[in-house]
């Protein structure tokens, strides 16, 4: 498994989160969390595509990628600050991150069968222009 960086491509052309191709889920346990990550390794899902970030330091790498400046250059039409900050408030709780490289073929309704019996506290899917809501 990776360890979990704001890389290339994780934000979008205003700084903000927004890991396109990824699942960001969100558990409230490391054991939760690692639970998880077990289920989606025995469906196949590679190491390598499989990023498991601690509270402290989810909140810290993406504090720096929400944006609360309501006076910005480049608009936004979308919703993606508002769930920054849903996300870094749920590390702030404590919330451990699961971050998955999702393949088109890693459908968004297999992976909450697959994790239907874990406690999956938020989740999303960032889609090329499209955040689609995995569980509120």
């Amino acid at each position: 498994m990776k360890p979990f960086s704001i890389g290339r491509g994780m934000t979008n052309m205003r700084g903000v989160f927004y890991p396109t191709g990824h699942i960001v889920l969100m558990f409230p346990t490391e054991t939760d969390a690692l639970h998880a990550c077990e289920l989606m390794r025995q469906d196949g899902v590679s190491e390598d595509d499989l990023c498991l970030a601690k509270p402290e330091e989810f909140e810290r790498q993406i504090i720096g990628t929400i944006d609360d400046d309501d006076d910005m250059l480049l608009p936004s039409i979308g919703t993606e600050s508002d769930t920054a900050i849903h996300f870094r408030e749920l590390a702030h709780a404590g919330h451990h991150a699961l971050i998955v490289h999702a393949s088109a073929k890693l459908t968004s309704s297999h992976v909450l069968d697959l994790l239907h019996d874990s406690h999956i506290s938020y989740g999303q899917r960032y889609r090329f222009l499209v955040i689609e809501d995995l569980v509120c």
